[in-house]
């Protein structure tokens, strides 16, 4: 992935417009990564990976409710806050 400094990208908007559409391009101020921009295309593509992950998962625990198994609800968050951390 293309990395670019804030100033840069700041100064050659147009450019970094066009390098977006051909792949993500990561923009970083003061040595640090702060912002990536990208397609809309690509935008939407990844949004809808997250949303079928979050569905699959869903699914997945429903499965297991019908199946009788479930967990304590607020041992099933701790997990899930842990998992996420």
């Amino acid at each position: 992935m293309k990395i670019i400094p804030a100033a840069e990208a700041k100064t050659n908007f147009g450019a970094l417009l066009d390098s977006a559409q051909r792949g993500p391009v990561t923009i970083s101020k003061k040595g640090r990564l702060v912002a990536v921009m990208m397609s809309v295309q690509e935008y939407e593509e990844h949004e809808a990976l997250k949303l079928e992950h979050l569905r699959k998962e869903i699914r997945k625990g429903l499965k297991q409710l019908d199946k009788g198994k479930s967990a304590d609800g607020q041992v099933f968050m701790k997990s899930l806050i842990k998992e996420l951390d």
